[in-house]
């Protein structure tokens, strides 16, 4: 059961990456001609069009990215409480913990992004469609640090401050939500 259970976590969660990754994209009104965002922009396509026939945009909220974002979220839910109790939660459970899904998992993507941007900074390097990206997308949570704590010295400590928020972040909401890290 472990095996089975690791792959359904893996593509619940590679799935919902990608979809939180166009929703990102488009709040962050990154380039669309990047490689990264033609990826990502095929890779939904076929869910999301579909979807937006009775969810359009709003603004530049991506409605029937948000829905299909929830709706793996509380899928994920749904199989792994399936394959370990053989049993559906409550319905209200089964809401909470699919939001709470999203949001870890959006919290561990911002993290990882962050670290990646953090470790090649330190290497010289010419134009990368993927470090364009991840700049594009962290920028939003960087620039206002960098307004309160500005580079010393050279180094830049928005990157330290924004990890240690994302994980103080994590801690609080798995204690307001009562489940544990490894969602």
């Amino acid at each position: 059961m472990n095996a089975l259970r690791f792959l359904v976590e893996i593509v619940f969660d590679l799935f919902l990456i990608v979809v939180l990754l166009r929703i990102w994209m488009q709040a962050a009104r990154a380039d669309y001609f990047n490689p990264m965002s033609q990826f990502v922009v095929k890779v939904t396509n076929p869910i999301i069009k579909p979807l937006r026939s009775f969810l359009p945009m709003v603004g530049q909220w991506d409605i029937a990215s948000l829905v299909l974002a929830y709706l793996v979220g509380i899928g994920k839910i749904l199989v792994l409480s399936n394959i370990a109790a053989g049993m559906t939660p409550m319905f209200s459970d089964t809401l909470l913990m699919g939001l709470a899904v999203v949001v870890f998992q959006f919290l561990s993507l911002l993290f990882w992004l962050v670290i990646i941007m953090a470790i090649m900074s330190w290497f010289n390097r010419g134009y990368n469609p993927m470090m364009a990206m991840i700049e594009q997308l962290t920028q939003p949570f960087l620039a206002p640090i960098r307004r309160v704590i500005p580079p010393i010295g050279g180094l830049d400590l928005s990157v330290l401050v924004l990890i240690v928020a994302i994980q103080f972040v994590r801690i609080l909401l798995s204690n307001l939500f009562g489940i544990g890290m490894g969602l």
